[in-house]
């Protein structure tokens, strides 16, 4: 997502959750994205992330490819950009659980998101997991 300001183009990203980023800012930061399957086309699966992992209603309005970009740890990533301003207080991440601590035998939910924030091309550019500043550029250039 991403709105115009007077400051400038500023984007919607959510802070990774989980123990292993909880003190981090650099590199923690995404586009709110998931898996899917094979058979699902994209653009749908996009949309039931969105709601997923922020428990809001993805937004209406014409969505900007972004295409694609391979993260440092495989996963292929799927962007579109779409013009919304919505009122967030609505926030509801959904969770994910896994064993923590490790090997402890313990397993705990965490949130998949833990907070969600606007901002500017050049501070998100900053924050973001490093292979999705590739969407940052394309949405700037598609804006510019």
């Amino acid at each position: 997502m991403f709105r115009h300001t007077g400051a400038g183009i500023e984007v919607l990203l959510g802070h990774m959750g989980g123990p292993f980023w909880a003190k981090k800012e650099a590199g923690a930061w995404t586009v709110p994205k998931g898996e899917y399957e094979p058979d699902e086309p994209a653009w749908e699966a996009a949309r039931r992330e969105f709601r997923e992992e922020l428990g809001l209603a993805p937004p209406d309005g014409a969505a900007v490819p972004l295409g694609e970009v391979a993260q440092k740890n495989g996963k292929i990533v799927t962007a579109w950009a779409v013009e919304a301003d919505p009122d967030l207080t609505g926030f509801r991440p959904g969770s994910f659980t896994m064993e923590w601590p490790p090997r402890s035998g313990r397993m705990r939910e965490f949130p998949e998101l833990d907070r969600v924030a606007w901002f500017g091309l050049d501070r998100a550019r900053e924050l973001v997991i490093a292979a999705q500043t590739a969407f940052l550029d394309r949405l700037a250039e598609h804006s510019g």
